[in-house]
């Protein structure tokens, strides 16, 4: 069975900070039983949620090098007023703006404290029923391609494909958008942001894995060393991991 995606992993040197941060930024809260802190909707941990994919914040000695991130969150607003006043709120965060080459655009584009960028867009009624997360956007060079492989490796839906991009959700019609965003340049250091995947109970780990690379996922070896999850890239050289089931 198809995989599902459960949380966008963010690589920080200080992942209790930046953990923080995004509770704060999305009106969640954040978790930290172990070396990494997790964001997820107030009122208990439930993982993994049913809805929403939650923010796992990973400690690594590394600074960010990437002049932009190939992975970024695009946050959801529900008025003009509601985004002002988000902008102002997460700016006392700790966010900064960020300039991308985004030139003259309705949406507001910051950096968390760690210099990842995001975006806080204009409302629109797509995103009416998201969550505080409207879209997962990943830059790439053949969003067709893109969607091909991760519909085939999710179980998400294809919503629209056009040559500039590809939309997936949730075939049960919750939670933020998957995009895949045609954007000039070529991926060329190791991603900050990307997506953690996990097989449904039952399912069995290394038959997905190998189903993927069937589909044109390559393994990746970060040193990650002897751990429960499996590294690989998709055919554009984004990486993800295929979680080992609970």
């Amino acid at each position: 069975m198809p995989l599902r995606p459960v949380h966008v992993n963010i690589k920080a040197l200080d992942a209790a900070a930046v953990g923080r941060f995004w509770a704060e930024a999305l009106g969640w809260s954040a978790y930290s039983a172990g070396v990494t802190t997790y964001v997820g909707p107030a009122g208990g941990l439930v993982w993994p949620d049913p809805v929403v994919l939650g923010i796992d914040v990973v400690p690594v000695p590394e600074p960010r090098t990437a002049t932009k991130n190939r992975v970024h969150l695009d946050l959801a607003t529900t008025s003009a007023a509601h985004q002002a006043e988000l902008v102002a709120r997460l700016r006392d965060l700790g966010a900064t703006p960020a300039r991308v080459g985004q030139g003259e655009v309705p949406w507001t584009v910051l950096a968390d404290p760690e210099g990842n960028e995001f975006c806080v867009l204009e409302p629109r009624e797509v995103h009416r029923d998201t969550g505080p997360i409207a879209v997962v956007v990943v830059d790439c060079a053949d969003p067709r391609a893109m969607a091909r492989f991760w519909g085939g490796a999710t179980d998400w839906t294809l919503h629209e494909v056009t040559d500039d991009h590809a939309v997936l959700r949730s075939a049960e019609g919750v939670g933020p958008y998957l995009e895949f965003l045609r954007t000039p340049g070529v991926k060329t250091v190791p991603d900050r942001v990307h997506l953690d995947l996990l097989p449904y109970p039952g399912d069995d780990q290394a038959a997905e894995v190998a189903r993927l690379r069937a589909l044109g996922a390559t393994d990746l070896d970060l040193g990650q060393g002897d751990v429960p999850w499996t590294c690989l890239t998709d055919p554009e050289g984004h990486e993800f991991c295929v979680l080992a089931p609970s």
